[in-house]
């Protein structure tokens, strides 16, 4: 019962504008940059930088944590 209510959650807000809108720039940014030879292994691209970061740097708030974000 939980585990399709999340499911349906984030769903729901993988659905929203804005996370549609930066997927998409996730996609063409990763795409232009390998087809450029950039190494893309472990990295995200961090829409605040607007730069590939490591995933630890990125998802963690460059170590300062998401509460308050």
């Amino acid at each position: 019962m939980a585990k399709r209510a999340k499911a349906a959650r984030d769903l729901a807000a993988a659905k929203t504008p804005n996370r549609r809108r930066k997927k998409a720039e996730n996609q063409r940014l990763r795409r232009a940059a390998k087809k450029a030879g950039v190494s893309l292994e472990g990295k995200d691209y961090d829409h605040k930088d607007r730069k590939f970061k490591s995933v630890k740097s990125n998802r963690g708030n460059d170590g300062k944590g998401t509460k308050n974000e």
